[in-house]
Parts: structure tokens; sequence; C-alpha cells
């Protein structure tokens, strides 16, 4: 394969795209995952602030944008989108969806990593007197920061194969190219170098997020 048509400055910057939408939509998908994940695990039944109503609605909420496809949810919500970005395609515009359909899964690991802290370390905080939030802060994240770590690695990786996707919107990096030039122009050499780059990029977080875990499991 001589790869004539691949052109590499175009390569590199759609590469810059997706790591810009990858970028972004990890810190805006951590920060609400988070507070998704802590509040299901906080009114989940038996827990600190037990309210079974709330936990119900929150979970079937976010049970229901887990369980719409990606790319069904990204024209769905193109007028959010839209409305909120300016625009419904290029980089800008993928990122909206991206945070929708991630951070709702990252909730739900969050959730099933605070589940695995020691009870017994709970209630010993409780016993001195502990608030719900000093709980929250210095006892339930310390203790689930190697879960935290996977679930980020995790989800850091799914965002990849979303942004991927984001190009049958036109959304830009390297799923756009693929889409553009491998499939619609037939020209296997670019499919080929995309989906490589994309592969070498899931590794490199995957390896990243491992080391982090075997790091902090050690402390």
């Amino acid at each position: 394969m001589t790869f004539e048509h691949v052109r590499w400055d175009e390569i590199w910057r759609e590469t810059g795209n997706t790591l810009h939408m990858l970028g972004l939509s990890l810190v805006f998908t951590i920060v609400i995952g988070l507070i998704l994940g802590i509040i299901l695990f906080l009114t989940g039944r038996g827990q600190l602030l037990s309210q079974p109503i709330v936990y119900t609605v929150l979970s079937i909420i976010v049970n229901i944008f887990r369980s719409v496809p990606f790319i069904i949810l990204m024209i769905t919500i193109m007028p959010f989108t839209k409305w909120l970005t300016g625009t419904s395609i290029g980089v800008e515009g993928s990122i909206p969806p991206l945070v929708v359909a991630a951070a709702p899964f990252f909730a739900r690991l969050v959730e099933t990593s605070l589940r695995e802290v020691d009870r017994g370390v709970i209630e010993a905080a409780q016993a001195m007197g502990a608030s719900s939030w000093d709980i929250v802060r210095k006892v339930l994240i310390p203790e689930a920061r190697t879960g935290l770590i996977a679930a980020v690695t995790i989800t850091a990786v799914t965002l990849v194969s979303f942004t991927a996707m984001s190009g049958v919107i036109g959304g830009g990096g390297l799923g756009d190219l693929a889409l553009r030039y491998g499939y619609q122009r037939f020209q296997t050499d670019v499919m080929l170098v995309t989906v490589v780059l994309l592969v070498v990029l899931v590794q490199v977080l995957q390896s990243i997020g491992d080391v982090l875990v075997r790091k902090f499991s050690r402390k």
C-alpha cells in the first residue's frame, strides 16, 4: 500500500481535533458524572441521604440516556447543541452530545465504585461527627480512588469511539476523515491510517490508566 491518498497535514490536524474533543468532553463528563454518581450513591436505599424517590427518578433519567445509541442521541439533541454552542457540527457541535452520552455512563461507574467502599469506614466517620460532605470528600472519594481512576480510563476509551462516530454529523476529527475519505471515497489507505491512530490513542489512554491504578493501589 502506497498511502497515496493520505494527506498527512490533514491527518495531524484532525488528530488534534480528536484530542480537543476528547479532552474537553472528558473534563465535562468527569465533573457532571462525578456529581451525578455521588448523588446516586448518597440517595440510595440505606445510604447517608437516603431518598428513594430522588434515587429512582435520577436512576431512570441516567438509564434513559445510557440506553440511547450515540448516533441517535447526537441527532436528537441537535437543537439543544445548536442553542448551546451556536452550531451542531464541527468540534464545538460534537462536545455536548459526547458529554450527554458519557456523563450518565460515568455516573454509574462512580456509583459502583463508591458502593465498594467499606461500610465500616463510613460508619466510623459518622461516629466521629463528620458531615455528609466531609464523608464524601475525605472518606468516600479517597477510599474509592483506584476505582474512580479505572472509571475515568474506561470512560475516556469510550469517548474515543464516540468521537469517531461524531464524524457522521460532520463532527471533525479522525472519524470524519474515515467517513469522508475511507468510506465514501473508498480510500482504504486513509481508513487504515485513521484506524491505527485511534487504536494507538486507546492503547495510550488504557496504559496511563493502568499505571495510575497500580500506583494508587499501593498506597
